[in-house]
């Protein structure tokens, strides 16, 4: 059941016609993924995680990325690999069930519509977790939806 609420998509992430990064989220976690070079060793890519900054690229070179985060993140459980010619960053929210418009400030910012329907799978992921006898996963909002970690009550902690 909560796989179904998981995210469908990535967003992609374009700048002058070419992908940057495609990027999805969960309550707890924003993950990044970054198609890498051929031809470049891995052990030469690097990402540096601070709390409110992402820095990659190539050693010895200018860094691919190099922004500051939407928002704060945990560092101590925030962390990258490399699978299958893609960079994977899993930055791990310090607001779990902030949604996030982009991981990245003022680059790739999602429409009105997709930051809604990003809140609303976001809400029925919560009350998922919450609730796990019950499907959620057919569950609409109808009207504006609420911030998922605020409404009744806010998210419960562990």
């Amino acid at each position: 059941m909560a796989e179904n609420l998981a995210p469908e998509k990535r967003h992609t992430f374009v700048h002058n016609g070419q992908k940057v990064f495609e990027w999805d989220q969960t309550l707890e976690e924003v993950n990044m993924y970054i198609e890498l070079p051929k031809g470049v060793p891995t052990k030469l890519f690097h990402c540096t995680i601070q709390a409110s900054h992402v820095e990659v690229g190539i050693r010895g070179n200018p860094p691919y990325l190099n922004h500051d985060l939407m928002h704060p993140v945990k560092t101590d459980s925030s962390f990258w690999t490399i699978e299958d010619a893609e960079m994977h960053i899993t930055l791990q929210k310090r607001e779990k069930g902030k949604t996030w418009s982009s991981p990245i400030q003022g680059q790739g910012i999602l429409d009105p519509y997709a930051a809604d329907q990003e809140q609303k799978r976001l809400m029925l992921q919560r009350f998922q977790e919450e609730n796990p006898g019950f499907d959620f996963s057919q569950a609409q909002f109808s009207g504006t939806c609420p911030d998922p970690r605020t409404f009744m009550g806010g998210i419960r902690s562990e």
